[in-house]
């Protein structure tokens, strides 16, 4: 059997999940946790082959424990499950170590077929996140392109209304090193004040 480890804080949505992958793939174990914190301990003390992540996560996003995941077992691979479309952060969790990147309204077949594939060793790249790689040059076409990683998830805990005490607690850095980012987002968006921060990010769908 093959262990995989499910990641969501929807209990309906991990179950969903299980269901499809359980009626289609009859050689898998799936396990299930709510949130980063539940999710590390098990990695730790157990052996998966394959990890699907969900990228809005309570506390630490989905985002974050890709990263820390990946530096602690960076042969496990990772699938990113996500309401976003590909463009919204697709190329940012595959250069951070992911496997694959699935949105949520993709068919069934779509998820049987991105685990298959990457239970094999590969990775999966949809058709839409084929486009943006095709069409990537390396050069941002959008301000918050230009942000690096960590900047870009400050600027989503900040857009979703996160106080600078509960980003520094969630990615174990100081409020002061929270501040520095956050002055650092406002330079490159050209922005002024955190209204704007909402204003773009909400405009860009990317809370």
């Amino acid at each position: 059997m093959v262990r995989i480890l499910i990641i969501d804080d929807h209990p309906v949505v991990r179950k969903g999940v299980r269901r499809i992958l359980e009626e289609e793939i009859s050689f898998i174990q799936p396990d299930e946790a709510g949130n980063a914190h539940e999710a590390m301990g098990m990695i730790r003390e157990n052996e998966y082959e394959l990890v699907l992540i969900d990228i809005n996560l309570p506390g630490k996003s989905g985002m974050i424990l890709l990263e820390d995941l990946h530096a602690l077992k960076p042969e496990l691979p990772i699938l990113m499950l996500s309401m976003y479309p590909e463009k919204d952060y697709a190329l940012r969790a595959m250069k951070l170590g992911a496997s694959g990147y699935l949105t949520k309204s993709s068919l069934d077949e779509d998820l049987v077929k991105a685990v298959k594939k990457i239970l094999s060793g590969r990775k999966y790249i949809s058709e839409a996140l084929a486009e943006i790689l095709i069409d990537y040059n390396g050069v941002p076409k959008l301000p918050h392109e230009r942000l690096s990683n960590r900047e870009f998830e400050i600027m989503t805990y900040l857009a979703r209304g996160e106080s600078m005490k509960n980003i520094a607690e969630i990615m174990h850095i100081s409020e002061k090193t929270v501040s520095t980012y956050k002055t650092r987002i406002l330079e490159k968006l050209g922005f002024t004040n955190m209204a704007e921060i909402i204003k773009y990010a909400l405009e860009k769908g990317l809370v």
